[in-house]
């Protein structure tokens, strides 16, 4: 039985969120929660959030035994980019594009 948590639209850019995506891909989800817990970067604090709302999914399943649960997948894709601009010398403008990510953690038996 599979459980399953996504979240979209978050202000990270994908390229940042998929190094700690990295990190806890295939691990046990108690030995992941606990690495994201002590990392200080911004990407741990949102995946550490959206394993634990799959965790709350998978608690509400009889069927499912949540102590020997493990992260089988973690996808991070791009979202849509807000486009700002800065000014530059002589009269230019460049474009920044803030980027934001759709993540999806599926958890399932092992």
């Amino acid at each position: 039985m599979e459980a399953k948590a996504l979240a979209k639209q978050i202000r990270i850019s994908p390229q940042k969120a998929r190094l700690i995506a990295d990190l806890v891909r295939g691990r046990n989800v108690e030995t992941a929660l606990n690495t994201l817990r002590f990392m200080p970067k911004k990407g741990a604090r949102i995946l550490r959030k959206i394993i634990e709302s799959a965790l709350a999914n998978a608690s509400q399943n009889e069927a499912i035994d949540v102590d020997t649960l493990y992260i089988k997948k973690i996808s991070v894709d791009g979202g849509p980019m807000l486009k700002r601009i800065m000014p530059r010398a002589q009269g230019r403008a460049t474009r920044i594009l803030k980027r934001s990510s759709h993540i999806t953690v599926v958890l399932d038996e092992q």
